[in-house]
C-alpha cells in the first residue's frame, strides 16, 4: 500500500498480537519447574510458582489451551514424584479456582479479540473508502506517500491527499482540515470527494481550490458554529509533466528535489479552503518547469512544524538534501524515522507525498 498509514504505535498491549515470548512463558515455566525438582535431590519448595501459570496462559491462549495448562498444573502439584512441598487441600483448591477463573477470564478474552479484528477490518475498509491507497504512478507521474495519524488507534486523521487523473491532466491534493483524528474524517471525506469531481471538470487548479472551498462552506452552512477550514496544496501537471502549476491555499509548499538540492518553491499562499476563497479573490498560481529527475516533495505541518529538543524546528529541507539518492517510497520512510529521531513522537498528523513526472 503506497500510503502506509498503519499505526506503528499499536503494541501488544494495545490489540497487536502477543510476542512468542509471551506464549513461551507458561509452558517454559511449567517445564522449568518440574526439571528443577525432579533434578534436586531435596524436595523444592517452589510450588507456588505454578499459580501464576494459568493467568500467563491467559495472555495469548484460548480457553482450551488454558483448560489443559491449568489442568497440568494441578497434577504436577500432586503427583508425588515432583515433592512439591505436599501442598495441602487450601493450596489445591485455591491453584483449581485460579485456573477455572482463568479459563473464564480467557474465554472473554479470545471473543473481545474476535470482535476487535471484526471492528478492526470494517475501520480499515471505512479509511480504504475516505483515502484509497497510493498507486505507484498515475499517468505519467510516479506517486509515492506516508500517512500517520497522531491519535492513537486510529488509521485516518485531519490529513488527506489524493492523485488522480482526469480530461485536464494528473491532478494532485495534500490537505490538512481542523482538528484530528476522528472527528476530522467527515471533513475528509467531503473534500476528497469535491477534489475528485473537480479533477474532471475544472480547467485549472485554481478552479479546483474554489470548488473545494464552497464545498467546506456548504458544509459549515449547514453546522451551526461548525467554522470548518481546512489548508491544501493543489498541483496540475502538463500532459507531458514537463512542467507543474501549483496552488496554495494556507499549507507548506512543495519542496523542489532537483540535481542535488532541496529548495522550498516561492508560491504565493493564499487563504485556507473554507474561508470564502470566492471573495478573496483565487490563489495565485504558480507554474513551474520539471527537469528529467525532478521530484517533489510535499508534507502537511506535522513535518514542517514538528519540534525537537529546544524548541528547534524539524529541517526539512537541510535533511532532504542528504536523502536525495533514495528511492521515492524509499525516502518518505526515512524522513517519517528521522523525523521521530528529531522530536521524539509525532503530535500532529504526519503526511508526505512525493511526485515523479516522467
Amino acid at each position: 500500500m503506497g500510503t502506509e498509514r498503519e499505526v506503528e504505535q499499536g503494541g501488544w498491549l494495545r490489540g497487536a498480537p502477543p510476542p512468542g515470548w509471551v506464549r513461551v512463558l507458561p509452558v517454559a515455566l511449567l517445564a522449568g519447574v518440574c526439571a528443577a525438582t525432579l533434578a534436586s535431590p531435596e524436595p523444592l519448595d517452589i510450588g507456588f510458582l505454578l499459580g501464576a501459570i494459568p493467568p500467563l496462559a491467559v495472555l495469548s491462549y484460548g480457553p482450551a489451551a488454558t483448560a489443559v495448562l491449568g489442568g497440568l498444573v494441578v497434577a504436577v502439584l500432586v503427583v508425588p514424584a515432583f515433592r512439591l512441598d505436599d501442598p495441602g487441600n487450601a493450596d489445591l483448591l485455591t491453584v483449581g479456582f485460579v485456573a477455572a477463573l482463568s479459563v473464564g477470564v480467557s474465554f472473554v478474552r479470545s471473543h473481545r479479540d474476535a470482535q476487535l479484528v471484526t471492528e478492526r477490518a470494517v475501520a480499515e475498509a471505512a479509511q480504504r473508502a475516505v483515502v484509497p491507497p497510493l498507486p505507484a504512478r498515475v499517468g505519467p507521474v510516479g506517486c509515492a506517500g506516508l500517512y500517520r495519524a497522531a491519535q492513537r488507534g486510529t488509521l485516518v486523521g485531519g490529513d488527506f491527499f489524493d492523485v488522480r487523473r482526469g480530461p485536464h491532466g494528473v491532478r494532485a491534493v495534500m490537505g490538512d482540515v481542523q482538528g484530528h483524528g476522528l472527528a476530522a474524517v467527515a471533513t475528509v471525506a467531503s473534500l476528497l470527494g469535491a477534489f475528485r469531481e473537480a479533477v474532471l471538470d475544472e480547467p485549472d487548479p485554481e478552479s479546483v481550490a474554489a470548488r473545494l472551498d464552497r464545498r467546506l462552506v456548504v458544509d459549515s452552512a449547514e453546522v451551526p458554529h461548525a467554522e470548518l477550514f481546512a489548508t491544501a496544496v493543489l498541483l496540475d501537471f502538463a500532459a507531458d509533466a514537463r512542467s507543474v502549476r501549483i496552488v496554495v491555499c494556507g499549507h507548506p509548499a512543495p519542496v523542489l528535489l532537483r540535481e542535488g538540492r532541496a529548495v522550498e518553491l516561492e508560491v504565493t499562499a493564499g487563504m485556507p479552503l473554507g474561508l470564502g476563497l470566492g471573495d478573496a479573490g483565487s490563489p495565485a498560481g504558480l507554474t513551474v518547469p520539471l527537469l528529467g529527475g525532478d521530484r517533489l516533495f510535499l508534507a502537511s505541518d506535522g513535518v514542517t512544524e514538528a519540534r525537537g529538543a529546544g524548541g528547534v524546528f524539524y529541517p526539512l529541507t537541510e535533511r532532504l538534501t542528504g536523502f536525495m539518492d533514495l528511492e521515492p517510497a524509499v525516502l518518505v520512510e526515512r524522513v517519517w524515522r528521522d523525523l521521530l529521531g528529531h522530536c521524539g513522537t509525532a503530535v500532529d498528523d504526519v503526511t508526505m507525498l512525493v511526485l515523479s513526472p516522467a
